[in-house]
């Protein structure tokens, strides 16, 4: 499966969207992570597993725990993804506009 299928279907799940969210605001271990959820702190590690298999987010070591961020890297190019929709709607849009304009002059 290629990164980018792996990021949106790890985006798809609104638990994993929320750790996001709650990770927006710097690094957490799981455990401080899962106070905010009604599930149980392995079923949040494995919410965060798939985020970190899809490279939405990454984890470190500190003491006798991990430390979950948000990894710039893979929105990065997630957003890079998404940029070049944009780029060749806009391309479109500009090239549409010239046939219009065009059309008109004949």
């Amino acid at each position: 499966m290629d990164t980018y299928q792996q990021q949106f279907d790890a985006l798809a799940d609104a638990t994993r969207r929320a750790i996001l969210a709650r990770l927006v605001n710097g690094p957490m271990p799981v455990g401080e992570i899962a106070t905010e959820f009604p599930m149980s702190r392995p079923a949040i590690s494995q919410h965060l597993r798939i985020l970190k298999d899809a490279k939405l987010v990454s984890d470190s070591p500190q003491g006798n725990r991990r430390l979950y961020a948000i990894n710039i890297e893979g929105f990065r190019a997630l957003r890079q993804y998404f940029d070049r929709f944009w780029e060749e709607a806009l391309a479109a849009f500009q090239a549409r506009v010239n046939e219009r304009a065009h059309e008109e002059e004949v």
